[in-house]
């Protein structure tokens, strides 16, 4: 008799936002930087979300595992590095308080409705300091950016994901600092 063999669960890491509007990219630049800096395994999906909006449902659908990097402003000092974790990630993001087109509310709400939720969601972000019309990160949100990354290999660590520091002084995701946790009330992506 062969062995059944079980897929490991497929991790999608999705960095969303518009780098037109300022700090609205941090999600963007924080996916980037999580390449750079981490070794990350095959069974790890990185996904350039963009202002992709619908388009990325089914990256939703093959997930089991769902970690969104964005700028979420939760009433905290700019350049603070948060967490939403499960319920706590709002299925209903009120579209007003979101500037690029992804519609992550859209795609949550979807998602529930169709029962494709994945499993595991976090959502990972930065406070933003200015969501306008410019390119490129504010200096204190450019600052968090490495932090944020770093976030996102610590939580990948703790879901069991081998990751691997590129540079030559390797780092324990274990050991990074956690992110501020944030609930649904007060935060908005």
């Amino acid at each position: 008799m062969t062995p059944t063999r079980i897929a490991p669960p497929r991790i999608v890491v999705l960095g969303v936002g518009n780098p037109l509007m300022g700090d609205d990219g941090a999600g963007l630049v924080a996916l980037e930087r999580l390449q750079a800096r981490w070794a990350l395994p095959d069974t790890v999906h990185c996904v350039d979300g963009g202002t992709w909006g619908m388009a990325l449902l089914p990256e939703f659908d093959a997930a089991d595992v769902l970690l969104v990097l964005d700028a979420i402003a939760c009433d905290r000092a700019p350049g603070t590095v948060v967490r939403i974790a499960g319920d706590q990630v709002p299925r209903r993001i009120p579209p007003h308080l979101s500037p690029h087109e992804i519609n992550l509310h859209e795609l949550f709400a979807l998602a529930d409705l169709r029962g494709t939720m994945p499993a595991i969601v976090v959502a990972l972000g930065v406070q933003p300091a200015a969501v306008d019309w410019q390119v490129g990160l504010t200096p204190v949100v450019a600052a968090a950016i490495d932090t944020l990354a770093d976030a996102a290999a610590r939580e990948l660590h703790a879901l069991g994901v081998p990751v691997v520091r590129r540079a030559a002084d390797p780092v324990d995701p274990a050991a990074l600092p956690l992110p501020v946790e944030v609930r649904e009330a007060t935060a908005h992506a």
